[in-house]
């Protein structure tokens, strides 16, 4: 298992392929903020409430100067599926090897109905416009998640 990170770390580059067929870089984020969580499985309850909620935060979210990019190992076609299903406003990215996911500690050992299985753990991290670390957090909750990450950023509610 990838070691965590923390807040002031380098954030890992990366470069995916997104849910619209572009490939998308950590870098080219250089100078703004951004959010990148993330999550499990695209289409699954949690991950669904979870995206619908950056979804219906996303101009609160870009108003404050963050933008938002999800990242799970499913493949490209069932993010396209995902994100027109539920009207998505940011990409989605296919880290279909986990590669940044264990890059950024989020990938690791889970339990589950007393089952021991490697997974991806829910984790969201904010990036600053250096490309650091301002927040690390991981095991989040999918409900709840972005009102608690929102607080956490001073945001208003």
């Amino acid at each position: 298992m990838a070691e965590r990170l923390s807040g002031g770390d380098a954030a890992p580059d990366f470069t995916l392929p997104d849910s619209e067929g572009r490939e998308v870089s950590l870098g080219d984020f250089r100078g703004r903020k951004v959010v990148v969580y993330f999550y499990p499985a695209a289409s699954t309850p949690g991950c669904t409430k979870e995206a619908c909620d950056f979804r219906d935060n996303i101009a609160s979210l870009q108003g404050a100067g963050y933008d938002v990019v999800g990242i799970s190992p499913d493949p490209l076609p069932k993010l396209v599926k995902f994100a027109e299903k539920e009207s998505l406003n940011f990409p989605l990215l296919s880290d279909a090897d986990h590669a940044v996911a264990e890059a950024y500690g989020a990938w690791g050992e889970k339990k589950n109905y007393g089952k021991t299985y490697e997974g991806l753990i829910r984790s969201t991290f904010v990036v600053d416009p250096d490309g650091k670390l301002a927040l690390a957090q991981y095991n989040v909750r999918a409900t709840g998640h972005v009102a608690k990450l929102r607080r956490d950023l001073g945001l208003d509610t």
